[in-house]
């Protein structure tokens, strides 16, 4: 059993380009399998639901169990194929039912302050007398302008070159395109993207570059973003500097990299009503994926109601309650 686990993880990180992270996620997930001891090629669908049963005793969150339960799905489904297996025993199962939550998105004036709080620049900025914690500081400000610009993942912006590799060997994750307003990541499943840079970023992009190329980076680094050790730099460390940038803007929640991708989506929709667009920009899969930020901006529409109309305040009711959607059809339907 082993063997087979091993050799489809192998080929999902070598063939199909998964990231680390997620080999190493279904790695987690088949792990209770193996400790069944049964064949792989034994597995029945009364095995698969008593790893399920003790996982969720075990406190297991419904959402971790169904990311659980597809794996093995997806594992058995690639041994059937090899094996010329009757059925997949996983085909049927049902992890429980999970509460969908709402992604963690700030408000537009939260965004703002939160971005605004960057040190201002020396009054005479020499690139090449630039002291180190205030390259660090350029540094973090066109990190966090370009995850708020882009909807970057943390993944994606980590891997980001500085620029594109020139020969085909070479393999990038990602690269700017600075005089284009541009920049190109390779997502997950190996999705090729390439997103717009807006003025600000691109403004804090260029201060960074300046002082990054002088001393900072080691001469054969090729990461747009680096550590004190001047190789690439690691994601805690974003998250870290992100952190303490939320508590220095007095931010009322923690503040993580993902919090800034959920806030590009809900803000772009709000104001474009585009949800193809935004999913070609989140570079989701599925029009599914995206369609939770419309939950978002749904929010947002009924809050602004509640404030703006004479008779939306009902007994009971306050400002911040969700209200469902008939409050704003015509009697007719229409639009």
């Amino acid at each position: 059993m082993a063997d087979s686990f091993q050799e489809w993880l192998d080929e999902l990180a070598k063939v199909r380009r998964y990231s680390p992270h997620t080999v190493a996620a279904y790695r987690r997930d088949l792990r209770p399998l193996q400790d069944l001891g049964v064949p792989a090629t034994e597995l029945q669908s009364h095995h698969l639901q008593q790893c399920l049963a003790q996982a969720h005793a075990a406190g297991l969150s419904p959402r971790s169990l169904a990311r659980r339960l597809s794996c093995w799905r997806q594992f058995l489904q690639w041994l059937g194929q090899r094996h010329a297996l009757p059925a997949n025993p996983a085909d049927g199962l049902r992890a429980p039912k999970r509460r969908q939550d709402l992604p963690s998105a700030l408000p537009v004036d939260q965004a703002q302050a939160l971005l605004d709080t960057h040190p201002p620049l020396p009054a005479a900025h020499d690139p090449a007398t630039t002291p180190a914690d205030t390259a660090f500081a350029l540094r973090d400000r066109a990190m966090f302008e370009l995850l708020y610009s882009s909807g970057l993942r943390l993944s994606e912006l980590v891997g980001l070159d500085v620029c594109a590799p020139l020969r085909q060997s070479q393999e990038s994750r990602g690269w700017i395109h600075l005089n284009e307003h541009e920049l190109t990541v390779v997502g997950k499943g190996n999705k090729r993207r390439t997103l717009p840079v807006g003025s600000v970023a691109a403004e804090a992009l260029r201060h960074w570059l300046a002082v990054r190329s002088n001393w900072l980076a080691h001469p054969d680094e090729s990461a747009l973003f680096i550590g004190r050790r001047g190789r690439r730099i690691a994601p805690r460390t974003v998250q870290l500097q992100l952190q303490r940038w939320g508590e220095r803007a007095g931010m009322p929640t923690r503040v993580h990299p993902h919090m800034l991708r959920h806030s590009f989506a809900s803000h772009l929709l709000q104001s474009s009503q585009d949800l193809r667009a935004v999913q070609e920009l989140l570079g989701h899969a599925s029009l599914r994926s995206t369609q939770i930020y419309t939950q978002l901006d749904y929010q947002h529409l009924a809050q602004s109601y509640d404030r703006a109309h004479p008779r939306a305040q009902r007994r009971g009711r306050t400002a911040n309650d969700p209200r469902d959607d008939s409050r704003f059809a015509s009697p007719d339907g229409a639009e």
